[in-house]
């Protein structure tokens, strides 16, 4: 698994666009992208609808354990999840190997409707997130420049 991605704040304004585009078509509340250990790199639309963080590792989570499942009927991986619930509903699709995609929607839309609109908005996040991991913003690491000095001195 890659580590998330540095955003400048140029990328979080362009992929607040594509993900604030997705919403308004699919007619959607809210939607969040996390890496597949359940960390949010990006989340827009309405934060009140949910606890984003929690929910970030459940889907992480659901993708592992769904990932299993398929393997045993012989697939690679499910690459979409749906969960339907009385009120609201969470669609959940895979981005790239790293990355998630959430979305939680109401009654106002379908779920063909996000499916839809979140396949297009997957491949765009995904081509973002790619150009980004291969920019790097001119942020670097090298190994050699972590010692092991002690952090705190005694005086």
């Amino acid at each position: 698994m890659n580590a998330i991605p540095c955003l400048t704040i140029e990328d979080v304004a362009t992929l607040d666009g594509v993900l604030a585009e997705f919403l308004k078509k699919a007619e959607a509340e809210l939607t969040v992208v996390i890496d597949r250990g359940g960390n949010v790199i990006s989340q827009f639309g309405d934060m009140t609808v949910m606890d984003v963080t929690i929910i970030a590792a459940l889907a992480a989570g659901s993708f592992a354990a769904t990932k299993e499942l398929a393997r045993r009927i012989g697939e690679v991986e499910f690459n979409a999840l749906y969960h339907q619930g009385n009120g609201n509903h969470i669609f959940m699709n895979s981005v790239d190997d790293d990355t998630i995609m959430i979305t939680v929607f109401g009654c106002r839309t379908t779920v063909g409707l996000v499916r839809f609109y979140s396949a297009s908005t997957a491949q765009n996040v995904g081509i973002l997130l790619k150009s980004l991991s291969r920019e790097g913003h001119g942020f670097s690491f090298n190994a050699s420049d972590v010692v092991g000095a002690s952090v705190f001195s005694e005086n």
